[in-house]
């Protein structure tokens, strides 16, 4: 913490501000919620024209800010932001060599420099994003997320305490919203940090440590995680070997397939809450809420998700699109404006059965995920990678037709036999998509993770490309 002077203040009465206006926002259906959003759109714009250089060159030529809209706006993209980073902010005391002075120090994680926070992305689909997020967005964050609870939620959070302690499972280092957002929270608020949940597990362990780790913790009734940590969990339940018997997973960060979400389940029958799989991100954690019946829906309000085609035109409800465009409402000091966030979202056409008049939509991935050898490209789920004598297993793509397999193999097993076995499963695929000419060979390189620790079975080759920024 050299040299930092920590100035954020949480506010209660603040986020109790958001907590009613969402309320109310709500209360007042379709017209409320969008004129909300275009008054919030407008205010941004305005606040961006005036105190970031980079949004002033941007929308020079545009309509006045009190007449914009949305369509009227540009495009950006994290590459192109963070080469403007100084230019970007709309506080100039945070330069770009000072906010990665801070991240460089792990004792920082969760400290503010000044009056801001201040994250950092993984950076598995490019260069890690440098986040900025003010006091407001903090009480935004706690306020709208309560806004948005149903009765439903309220007893689940009260009955799931009850029963016992909540677990995070999730990068062990590192200045992502993961661990950072709880610790930044203990320094604010103390009180609302403890609803948080304070158990860290690191993900990124061996997995015989993380599984003992697991059982030594009594009533573990609440797992926050990653998807591919679920993926463990079930096997490690199903060959006996985890003892727990949560009530509730929590899912980020990663798309929960159907298949996965049935196969935890029937693994974890104490499952009384099922999986809640929300959706944000580090750039927008207060993205979207999940309602009583599963769907999610977008906090329209305050933030702006479109889903378009390639040319960056919207598309209909019940379409899935190339990619979605996330606009911040609430956060005037980093301005993400129709900012391409890269996941394949569809709308749904019909009103969720919950009654909310936000929309609802689905998540199918990111494009960053997809494997593409030549003109043809596969989906990472068409991949069997799991292995009985594997504890992990990784399909890393190397060059357009190159892939390599690497392996962590079980106690006492094979690992010749793993990568036998996986190396023909992987070139059936190949074969079955008529790509004749793909070299997939045994590495002996260890296993990669991300910065933020989620372990991706599939590597394609943008994010191999991606690793090797720093």
């Amino acid at each position: 913490m050299k040299g930092i002077v920590a100035d954020m203040r949480f506010s209660v009465l603040k986020a109790l501000g958001y907590f009613a206006d969402g309320l109310w926002t709500g209360w007042g259906g379709r017209p409320r919620i969008e004129a909300r959003q275009r008054r919030n759109l407008r205010r941004l714009v305005k606040k961006a024209r005036s105190a970031s250089p980079l949004f002033r060159r941007l929308y020079a030529d545009l309509p006045p800010s009190s007449e914009i809209n949305l369509a009227d706006l540009p495009v950006t993209r994290k590459p192109d932001l963070m080469r403007e980073f100084n230019d970007w902010l709309t506080i100039r005391s945070l330069p770009l060599d000072r906010a990665r002075e801070h991240l460089r120090d792990f004792e920082n994680v969760g400290v503010p420099i000044d009056d801001v926070a201040v994250f950092q992305t993984s950076g598995t689909s490019g260069e890690p994003a440098i986040i900025v997020l003010p006091s407001s967005f903090v009480e935004y964050y706690y306020g709208i997320m309560m806004a948005r609870f149903e009765r439903y939620h309220w007893r689940l959070i009260r009955e799931v305490r009850r029963l016992g302690v909540r677990v995070t499972i999730t990068g062990g280092n590192g200045h992502f919203a993961g661990n950072g957002f709880n610790k930044l929270m203990q320094r604010l608020n103390p009180a609302l940090a403890k609803g948080l949940g304070l158990t860290f597990v690191e993900a990124e362990q061996p997995i015989e440590r993380l599984i003992r780790t697991l059982n030594a913790i009594p009533n573990v009734a609440w797992i926050v995680t990653y998807p591919s940590m679920l993926t463990i969990l079930a096997r490690e339940k199903e060959n006996g070997r985890l003892r727990i018997e949560p009530a509730l997973f929590s899912t980020g960060g990663e798309t929960l397939t159907n298949d996965l979400r049935k196969r935890v389940t029937e693994a974890f029958p104490s499952l009384k809450y099922g999986i809640a799989d929300f959706y944000g991100c580090t750039e927008c954690l207060a993205l979207a809420f999940t309602c009583s019946h599963g769907r999610k829906h977008v906090n329209e309000d305050w933030v702006i998700l479109e889903a378009v085609d390639e040319k960056m035109q919207s598309v209909p409800d019940g379409t899935l699109s190339a990619t979605v465009l996330l606009t911040v409402l609430a956060n005037e000091v980093q301005p993400f404006i129709r900012y391409d966030l890269g996941d394949c979202v569809r709308y749904f056409q019909d009103a969720c059965p919950c009654g909310s008049p936000f929309h609802s939509f689905e998540v199918e991935g990111r494009q960053a995920t997809l494997v593409r050898v030549g003109e043809v490209t596969l989906s990472p789920l068409v991949f069997e990678l799991e292995h009985e004598n594997a504890q992990r297993v990784q399909l890393v793509q190397t060059g357009e037709t190159e892939f390599e397999v690497r392996v962590q193999a079980a106690e006492a097993a094979s690992a010749e036999i793993v990568f036998e076995e996986v190396i023909a499963s992987v070139k059936r695929v190949f074969a079955e998509n008529r790509l004749e000419n793909v070299a997939v060979r045994a590495s002996r390189d260890p296993l990669e993770f991300t910065p933020s620790g989620k372990f991706h079975e599939i590597l394609p080759l943008q994010s191999s490309d991606a690793r090797k920024v720093t």
